[in-house]
């Protein structure tokens, strides 16, 4: 193949929810994020290796990786960066604050249509959110064909990508046309380590506003334009402002519920068929199995 591949990634910085304790929620019932440690949303790599394992067949292969968040979100950019991506793009404005994902898939949209891709990678759901809807409105929004619960890209050309889909009773293998969004599932190949030369070599990539920040600081960011993190707002990327944050946001949280699960009683079993046969029909009468 000829042709330069245009990969975007999108992935989001999350509260890492597999550790959550007591203080993980605020009274208000929303996430305490200060409480929990800030990482690359897990899905999220799996779709970046599907990017670079592209990029291992084809060099030419550009990647750049796009999220919106704060602007620490920026971490997940280097770190990417570390693994083989190219370049990053950071949404960051206060007015993508407190935005569903309508008003998210809107702003990643808008992004992406400056960018103009062959494709789009991106995680199957965010373990903050679970609802696995971003990269199909996405791809709605661009009105694009997407391909989900992707497991394996098979093969890529100029033109259409063959993909290998994880579904609940087996494996489905489906061909697009390009350009085209695909979500990546849990059990596609984990990503790759980082690589200690471009540890060395993006180690002081930053955003603008994390340069202004620095005192003190001995690289430049004209001088070095690789090691430049863009920071693009809503006035860079258009589009019109009410479907953005909170304005763009038609979902309403109507009550949140703190649910902590107790062990009341506890009851010891032996491996003989008359208890294995009594514990079966005792989750079979409480509905909790069958």
């Amino acid at each position: 193949m000829n042709k330069k591949l245009k990969i975007v990634v999108l992935a989001k910085q999350v509260p890492d929810t597999r550790n959550v304790g007591k203080d993980a929620m605020t009274p208000e019932g929303t996430v305490n994020r200060a409480a929990l440690p800030a990482i690359f949303n897990p899905e999220d790599m799996n779709a970046l290796e599907q990017a670079l394992q592209v990029k291992d067949k084809y060099p030419q292969t550009e990647i750049t990786l796009l999220t919106m968040g704060p602007f620490r979100a920026a971490d997940i950019i280097r770190d990417a960066l570390y693994r083989g991506a190219d370049n990053g793009i950071l949404l960051t404005d206060r007015k993508f604050a407190g935005a569903d994902t309508l008003a998210t898939s809107y702003a990643l949209s808008q992004a992406i249509k400056k960018i103009n891709p062959d494709i789009i990678f991106a995680g199957r759901q965010a373990i903050d959110g679970d609802t696995a809807q971003v990269g199909p409105q996405v791809a709605e929004k661009l009105n694009i064909p997407q391909v989900t619960y992707a497991e394996e890209v098979l093969e890529i050309t100029e033109k259409s990508v063959v993909v290998k889909r994880r579904l609940e009773r087996g494996v489905e293998t489906v061909e697009s046309t390009l350009p085209a969004l695909v979500t990546v599932h849990a059990t596609a190949a984990a990503c790759r380590p980082r690589n200690a030369k471009f540890v060395m070599k993006y180690k002081y990539a930053r955003t603008a506003t994390e340069n202004a920040q620095m005192q003190n600081c001995i690289l430049s960011l004209d001088d070095h334009g690789y090691l430049k993190i863009n920071e693009w707002t809503v006035a860079d990327v258009g589009g019109q402002e009410e479907n953005y944050g909170l304005s763009g946001s038609p979902t309403k949280v109507k009550k949140v519920e703190n649910i902590v699960f107790q062990a009341k009683e506890a009851k010891v079993l032996s491996s003989s068929d008359e208890d294995i046969n009594s514990l079966i029909q005792e989750l079979i009468a409480s509905h909790t199995i069958g």
